[in-house]
């Protein structure tokens, strides 16, 4: 197998990394924003350290190996307009992904707290900080623009 051979696998490879990511974090929330219940949540909350993994190197692994091919391949150029966009697409979604993290974090952080407590009954509170409409819309956005990156580099408009 040659470079670029190479070079494609493990940007497809991320690829798959970030969108599993993605689809992971999506389920997480639709659980935590549904139930007022400590342990669903705590339950739910356990995956985000995998999706945190798969996440950074499925974002990295698609910039790396994206950039690096289209300089290592002759017919492709980095200031091609598809993979420019392709670029800004990523550093939005990236943003927004990271942005959104924090915003669900307090919903775990008091499921822990009850469940520790004892307090497995529902809470308002709980369910108050897991449905976070700010944290909902910068997954949404890194979910879109994820969604967009994919429709770029399987069309190149413009290429």
């Amino acid at each position: 197998m040659a470079l670029n051979d190479w070079l494609l696998a493990l940007h497809l490879l991320s690829a798959f990394a970030l969108v599993g990511a993605i689809v992971l974090f999506s389920v997480v929330i639709v659980v935590v924003r549904r139930t007022d219940s400590p342990e669903q949540v705590v339950s739910a909350g356990r995956l985000l350290p995998v999706g945190n993994v798969a996440v950074i190197v499925g974002s990295l692994g698609v910039i790396v190996f994206g950039v690096w091919l289209a300089i290592s391949l002759d017919g492709v150029k980095v200031w091609d307009a598809w993979v420019l966009a392709a670029i800004v697409l990523w550093a939005i979604t990236s943003e927004a992904g990271r942005r959104s993290d924090p915003e669900f974090a307090p919903a775990i952080e008091r499921a822990n707290e009850l469940v520790v407590a004892g307090q497995l009954g529902p809470d308002a509170e709980l369910a108050g900080l897991a449905r976070t409409s700010k944290g909902m819309t910068l997954h949404l956005i890194a979910t879109v623009g994820t969604l967009l990156i994919l429709i770029d580099m399987i069309w190149k408009p413009g290429a």
